[in-house]
């Protein structure tokens, strides 16, 4: 991968981390932030060595939000021109939608404060969890911004719509431990621990066979947009396809003889 200046590319063992590193702007998601992650997740798809992916921030905040200030200044508003908030705002869209779409598991840690943008991109992982410090909520409100990346279509969908509600209308920062209930995020740790505590869940993680992990993943995913009776349907057709692979034989003979599975992701 290209050298990057607004993220931190590492891979320990089976994870791949990204780090959001504009602290001084609190990590806000600046055009070449996000084009710097496209390049980085089209890394991390393309490299089957890699299992799970973590995403975190340096400094005191995850991801305060999009840079929108970037934006405004170098709108000219002359007729005719490109506007530049509606291709930014396109640009984060689509980097968040990739986040999200990726078949291996993904693990937002979040390190300090994550509100607007940054809460769509944590929302964009599969699991969340969170230092004990860090602050979550919309912001949008406050400044007079409608959501473009999962404000309003995926945060009801997560907390249900009257938590949801609560805070877009509000526009407040509530402490992650508020949020484990409503089910926004997995676990809160202490903030010495984050990093320690994602190495252990991503390595748990990365230990199961890849290729059910994927297939668990998008059928979560399929089923969400079906009514029950259709998802089951769907699991067992899954299934059906699953117990074909070479995977389900190993970790079956590995249970059998007592032994350590070697998956190999199909």
């Amino acid at each position: 991968m290209q050298d990057t200046k607004a993220i931190r590319f590492e891979q320990r063992g089976a994870a791949a981390w990204i780090t959001l590193d504009r602290p001084d702007a609190m990590n806000a998601l600046s055009d070449s932030m996000c084009s710097e992650l496209m390049d980085a997740l089209d890394t991390v798809e393309r490299d089957a060595e890699i299992r799970v992916l973590v995403l975190t921030g340096s400094g005191r905040a995850f991801c305060a939000g999009a840079d929108l200030k970037g934006v405004l200044d170098s709108s000219t508003g002359a007729p005719g021109r490109a506007d530049p908030m509606s291709t930014f705002l396109d640009l984060v869209a689509g980097m968040i939608d990739r986040v999200r779409m990726l078949p291996m598991p993904t693990i937002a840690a979040l390190n300090g404060l994550t509100m607007a943008g940054g809460l769509e991109l944590a929302m964009a992982c599969d699991l969340i969890i969170a230092a004990e410090s860090t602050r979550i909520g919309d912001a949008h409100a406050n400044f007079g911004v409608f959501p473009g990346a999962g404000g309003t279509a995926v945060l009801p969908r997560r907390i249900g719509p009257t938590a949801a509600k609560y805070l877009l209308f509000t526009g407040e920062a509530q402490s992650a431990a508020e949020l484990v209930p409503l089910g926004l995020v997995n676990r809160v740790v202490p903030d010495a621990d984050l990093v320690s505590e994602i190495d252990k869940l991503a390595t748990r993680i990365a230990s199961k066979s890849p290729l059910v992990l994927r297939r668990m993943k998008q059928a979560v995913a399929d089923g969400l947009e079906q009514p029950q009776a259709a998802a089951l349907r769907l699991e067992r057709l899954v299934l059906d396809a699953h117990r074909y692979s070479h995977d389900i034989r190993e970790g079956l003979a590995a249970f059998t003889g007592k032994r350590k599975p070697e998956f190999k992701g199909y």
